[in-house]
């Protein structure tokens, strides 16, 4: 059995409290230790806030600091945003000198990672919540804070970017107010990118954020929030310990699987990976673990000690659920391991990624993937030829559609070949989502216009201050996958902004759309569509691949097709040898037989010839697609 002791108001093993000098390093009072996050809507500064604060606690010499310090994947720092959550443990001394361990945990700001956001809330007690003094509170503002306030966590307003001319703070702090009820006496205001009003910042989240919840319990209960598979030691869970304490060597159990697992390392981040040889309570860090499986982990997992386990589950996350699948298929046939591989491992610090083998006849094996949105989506696929080293090709993007048949039985599809006949079919019912966009005043008409495109429909209108008003819309998702983000983009001149949830599920007038060429249907084009707008598509796809595929020595009919009805068609005119090239002068009669011969071999061809499309034209078209 573990033997305890109090240290520092906190419990460590027997072995951590006495046999290690340099524990003050790493462990002091639950009444000293902070955990928070910052969440924001997309592009308002939180990365640089997390800089700024390494950069004043100390954490990072000043000669080492970049921008960007805790986005570790090249595609953050090329995109600028956050795709993964980072946390870093700073130590910070007031002017007291009072000293105090403050654990942070960066969030992503797009809707697609909301997940991620979710996930660091759980983890911690309180957050920072930045505002852009000159771009006020947008969709992903709002949607964080909501997630914050459900989680009973303490909310400390933050006004970013306060030294810019555009900046309009008294506005922004009407905003706080009339939107999300938060006193705007209680808002701090700050610049992250010239370093003022940083020591405010850590001030507020000493006095304002309560120290860690749940250390009182008996036993030992580690919240797993994230992790990362590593080549040479396995897989990596990033962890709060809630209670008790974990130490290098100790035997543990995940509570959720029932598996038994040996902690092989213990540390923190500072930002960098450090060991410490055990974590106390109310801290957070990471364990190296024996696991080299990558799908024996559960993210929201608790893990506590083999011989004197806990007896009951920390609270986890609900089950994420894909919005936007996708079949992803190596271009190399031959790479069909290695993908498969690769989306393990990606599945193992993107708990949001869900995936299932499937079978094209055009593409190959490949998966069905399922993603929170097309930017996650887009993530993954260059992840994978990233850092996987693999070109892959994906088909066109569809939602899960539930369909109810002629005997009551209910199907989910989410491939348009799992489709069933139509006879079959009683009725089919779409995703619908509850959207909130924030606009300028001046863009409100073409907004409307777009929605009403989008098969939408707007339920009221609030207006947010004198240039913005917000639009509670509800639109099918299908429809937004593609363009509408662009779209919303381009008519505001990049001042919308969206945010978005899964209302539920209606009936609507959808087909299946097959593309035939030559009278054969090309399973990887097919793709579910609604009634009105099956005709336009159509079009679009036949003249997209007229001009991708090559021409043959024969017709060869490009057709849409609802069913046995043809609602759109190209023909790809046939490429003609020369057969009169040898004649020369003579009768005109010699040229007409060549040319007839010609004729009848053609007529003849095209009723055996096969179209073999090639590799590049699935991928022109599917690319053009999406």
């Amino acid at each position: 059995m573990k033997i305890f002791l109090k240290y520092k108001n906190t419990f460590l093993p027997f072995s951590v409290a006495k046999g290690r000098g340099s524990i003050n390093d790493y462990f002091m009072e639950l009444e000293r230790i902070r955990n928070f996050c910052i969440i924001a809507h997309i592009d308002h500064g939180k990365t640089t806030l997390s800089d700024r604060l390494l950069e004043f606690t100390h954490t990072v010499q000043k000669r080492k600091m970049q921008d960007q310090l805790l986005d570790s994947m090249d595609l953050e720092r090329e995109r600028g945003i956050t795709i993964k959550c980072h946390p870093v443990s700073m130590r910070w001394k007031r002017l007291g000198g009072e000293e105090f361990l403050l654990n942070l945990i960066d969030t992503p700001g797009h809707v697609d990672f909301s997940y991620e956001v979710s996930r660091s809330i759980a983890a911690c007690e309180g957050a920072l919540l930045l505002i852009d003094a000159s771009q006020g509170i947008e969709a992903q503002t709002v949607a964080n804070a909501h997630l914050a306030i459900a989680q009973k966590m303490v909310i400390i307003p933050v006004l970013n970017k306060i030294d810019l001319q555009s900046a309009q703070p008294d506005i922004v702090l009407g905003q706080l107010e009339d939107i999300l009820a938060i006193p705007r006496e209680e808002a701090l205001r700050a610049s992250a990118k010239s370093g003022l009003g940083i020591g405010e910042i850590l001030e507020a989240v000493v006095e304002r954020i309560p120290g860690p919840r749940g250390a009182d319990y008996t036993w030992t209960r580690c919240l797993v929030f994230d992790s990362v598979f590593d080549a040479y030691q396995g897989v990596i869970c990033y962890i709060r310990v809630f209670s008790g304490a974990v130490e290098t060597g100790d035997e543990m159990l995940l509570m959720g699987t029932g598996q038994r697992i040996q902690i092989k390392d213990v540390g923190i981040f500072s930002p960098q990976m450090v060991s410490t040889g055990a974590l106390g309570a109310g801290q957070v860090g990471f364990i190296v673990t024996n696991i080299k499986n990558v799908s024996e982990i559960k993210i929201g997992d608790t893990i506590t000690h083999f011989t004197d386990p806990a007896k009951e589950m920390l609270a986890g996350y609900k089950e994420v659920r894909p919005m936007v699948f996708s079949g992803i298929y190596p271009i190399d046939t031959s790479d069909y391991e290695k993908l498969k591989a690769a989306l393990a491992r990606l599945q193992l610090n993107d708990s949001a990624l869900v995936y299932q083998s499937e079978n094209s006849t055009a593409l190959g094996f490949g998966f069905r993937c399922g993603f929170l949105g097309l930017l996650h989506m887009e993530i993954v696929q260059e992840r994978i030829r990233r850092e996987y080293d693999l070109d892959v090709i994906s088909t066109y993007p569809s939602v899960v559609y539930r369909v109810m048949k002629t005997d009551g039985a209910e199907l989910l599809v989410d491939n348009p070949l799992h489709l069933p006949d139509p006879s079959a079919i009683d009725y089919v019912q779409e995703p619908m989502i509850r959207a909130m966009i924030h606009i300028p005043n001046g863009a409100i008409g073409d907004m409307l216009m777009l929605i009403s495109e989008k098969r939408g429909t707007c339920l009221r209108t609030d207006t947010v201050d004198a240039q913005r008003v917000m639009l509670c819309c509800e639109l099918p998702l299908n429809e937004i996958l593609v363009d509408f983000n662009d779209r919303l983009k381009s008519i505001t001149k990049g001042y919308g902004s969206l945010d978005y949830e899964l209302a539920d599920y209606r009936t609507s007038h959808l087909v299946k759309m097959d593309l035939l060429v030559n009278g054969e249907a090309i399973d990887a084009f097919s793709s579910i569509v609604h009634r009105d707008k099956a005709v336009t598509k159509g079009r679009e796809l036949c003249q997209k691949l007229k001009e991708i595929l090559p021409r043959q020595l024969f017709a060869v009919a490009i057709q849409a097709a609802i069913g046995s009805t043809i609602i759109a068609r190209e023909t790809l005119s046939a490429l003609r040898k020369d057969v009169t090239a040898k004649c020369y002068g003579g009768d005109i009669t010699r040229k007409r037989k060549l040319l007839e011969k010609q004729k009848e071999g053609k007529k003849k061809m095209k009723q055996i010839g096969k179209i073999a499309i090639p590799q590049d034209a699935f991928i022109k078209i599917l690319k053009s697609s999406t």
